[in-house]
């Protein structure tokens, strides 16, 4: 699925990629081609408008001759054409430059009469073949090769007058060929970077479907367990009720496992409900200022005798008249999910010796809760000793759901493996960010910090 995805993406983009290339292609050489046949047009209706007296002269030079056609224009340079509202002119470098010629033809569309003193490229065998396809196409201008033409009335006929656009069309045609060959080049180019790339672009999509894969088969561990308990109780208990002698005790015994295990699965519906509402994206929590301080102190001390009774110690360290801007209800779950979970996963006092007090008696194992000011950050750290050596592949992924690090998926401790993922979403839900991390290998510390 993952390699088709980054398969439908290089494709998508490049097809993209593609078409906008061609559509800005396109449009500057359509803009290019116009400016050659508007400039073109220009010079043609100069030349038409004085074709009539260039072939009645017939002169081998025209322009040096005709000075009646020259003026000054409005910059004070030598313009040829006729003045007036209306008429165009040429400066005098276009018209001596112009290679042109003219042609006249009858009715019929016999050649009368050819002028091709200005170029030296057509003879009049040629202008006469130029002009009988030009007349022959019907239209009043287009093109004959790299000659650009008009059809004008006369007298006699019809005037056809063509001129040489072949530098003008040859560079038109040299853009064209490099800006398509630097399209393909850069096609390619992109080509290579989105496919270098796109593992990269497609990971979190990919790592999404991975964890998802994983949530449904957390999720059906999680559940096909207590599922499977009721059902066993819910047998024994109707052979029980079968047999000629009830044992009421017995009976008791299996309605109180299923109840413990219908509680468990209420517990673990309710924390994926509460889950899924905090990492809604339009979720937003009633922010107050809140005496974080306080909460931090009270949740701890509220643990105290739970981890007396399991032969552990909570030490705290808070830095006193901290506030954030919260909710005070997420944040004492927040505090309760991971000081429960350090008690929950901490050091056994009967493994290991802590150390030993005045009378001699051992220690018991201190979870560790710190608040302190950190910048503009409240940050909140509780540590814990564990007996299993920790790694950062373990680390990076305490945060997911259904998540433990024991691969046997062991539930003894009565967690369903979500609590820190809980713990995540009320963070972020705060602007904050928690990371868990170890020092010595044996240390399981979770960082918590909120914007002040």
């Amino acid at each position: 699925m993952i390699k088709k995805l980054k398969r439908r993406f290089i494709i998508l983009a490049m097809v993209s990629l593609a078409v906008l290339l061609s559509v800005i292609v396109a449009g500057m050489n359509m803009i290019n081609y116009s400016k050659v046949v508007s400039d073109a047009d220009t010079k043609l209706e100069v030349l038409e408008e004085n074709a009539g007296m260039i072939m009645l002269e017939n002169m081998m030079n025209p322009f040096g001759n005709f000075d009646e056609y020259y003026f000054d224009d409005d910059d004070g340079r030598a313009a040829f054409g006729h003045r007036g509202p209306g008429r165009h002119s040429m400066t005098r470098d276009e018209a001596e430059e112009a290679r042109f010629f003219i042609v006249s033809a009858d009715e019929s569309g016999s050649v009368i009469q050819t002028y091709t003193d200005r170029i030296s490229a057509v003879d009049t065998d040629e202008a006469a073949k130029y002009a009988e396809k030009a007349l022959a196409s019907g239209g009043e201008s287009g093109f004959v090769g790299d000659f650009r033409y008009t059809v004008s009335e006369s007298v006699n006929g019809k005037t056809v007058i063509f001129l040489d656009c072949g530098r003008t069309l040859g560079s038109f045609r040299a853009f064209l060929r490099a800006s398509i060959l630097m399209s393909v080049l850069g096609l390619l180019a992109v080509f290579f970077v989105i496919l270098y790339f796109a593992g990269r672009i497609v990971r979190p999509v990919a790592e999404s479907y991975e964890k998802q894969k994983r949530f449904i088969t957390d999720a059906g561990h999680e559940i096909k367990t207590p599922l499977a308990i009721i059902k066993a109780n819910i047998d024994l208990m109707d052979m029980e009720l079968d047999s000629e002698a009830v044992d009421r005790d017995e009976l008791r015994e299996n309605l109180g496992d299923i109840d413990d295990q219908v509680d468990r699965l209420t517990g673990l519906t309710n924390d994926l409900v509460y889950l899924s509402r905090m990492e809604e994206a339009d979720n937003s929590l009633v922010m107050t200022e809140v005496p974080l301080s306080d909460i931090v102190s009270e949740t701890a001390e509220s643990f105290v005798p739970l981890a007396e009774e399991k032969g552990k110690a909570i030490g705290t360290d808070i830095e006193p008249m901290i506030s954030v801007q919260g909710s005070t209800k997420e944040l004492e779950k927040l505090l309760s999910i991971i000081i429960e979970n350090a008690i929950k996963y901490s050091i056994s006092p009967r493994e290991i010796t802590c150390g030993e007090d005045e009378d001699g008696m051992p220690q018991p194992p201190v979870i560790n809760v710190i608040l302190r000011k950190e910048g503009k950050d409240a940050v909140i750290e509780v540590s814990n000793d564990t007996e299993n050596e920790l790694t950062n592949e373990q680390l990076s992924h305490v945060f997911e759901r259904f998540y433990r690090m024991d691969s046997s998926r062991n539930s003894q401790t009565g967690g369903h493996g979500i609590g820190l993922s809980m713990a995540n979403a009320i963070v972020n839900a705060h602007g904050g960010h928690i990371s868990a991390h170890t020092t010595t290998g044996h240390n399981f510390i979770v960082t918590v910090a909120i914007p002040l």
